[in-house]
């Protein structure tokens, strides 16, 4: 019976665990050298199925643009790999970034917005009108029983809800204006 180094069976127990080692899992691990920092984040390899590569990527440009270029990234990812792929797939399917966590939308209540006047406006009966400037003139009323008490922009000098006021100190048309 031999005795072998602790260095010599650490070799070989190396060895063997990169022949068991699946060419998924080698790959994931030499993508981004491969690709390319860019590339690698805005691709992620999904799986390896009958010798081809299942790529998801962040939009249909990424896609398209790597499905042109793919046989030379094909020839990269073989030198790499102890069986060679036959081809290689990009499709948006399957991409969801986990770096970025998707945040629920706010709702913001009709009460708390800022152009918000308040349930104290009284809305005048209206019939339907007989032609365009009875329509025009029904309008005319409701946007001046609206606008009645409302406090000036001081640029514009419309009648201004007073939370638009508050937060932008004019009306929110002026203050788009300024953006």
């Amino acid at each position: 019976m031999s005795f072998k180094s602790i260095n010599y069976i650490l070799g070989v127990l190396e060895k063997q665990a990169k022949w068991q080692e699946q060419p998924f899992q080698r790959l994931l691990k030499f993508w981004p050298e491969v690709v390319g920092p860019v590339v690698a984040a805005n691709t992620r390899p999904l799986s390896i199925q009958r010798d081809v590569l299942s790529v998801a990527t962040s939009s249909a440009a990424w896609a398209q643009n790597l499905t042109f270029g793919r046989t030379s990234l094909l020839l990269k990812l073989n030198k790499k790999l102890p069986t060679p792929l036959v081809d290689i797939r990009f499709s948006t399917a399957g991409w969801q970034n986990p770096s970025v966590e998707r945040k629920p939308q706010q709702t913001v209540s009709p009460h708390e917005h800022p152009s918000y006047l308040g349930d104290e406006i009284s809305r005048p009966d209206v019939t339907p009108p007989k032609n365009v400037n009875a329509a025009f003139g029904n309008w005319t009323k409701i946007m001046r029983s609206r606008s009645h008490g409302l406090p000036l922009c001081p640029q514009c000098e419309s009648p201004t809800p007073p939370g638009e006021l508050q937060r932008w100190a004019v009306c929110s048309i002026c203050a788009a204006k300024q953006f």
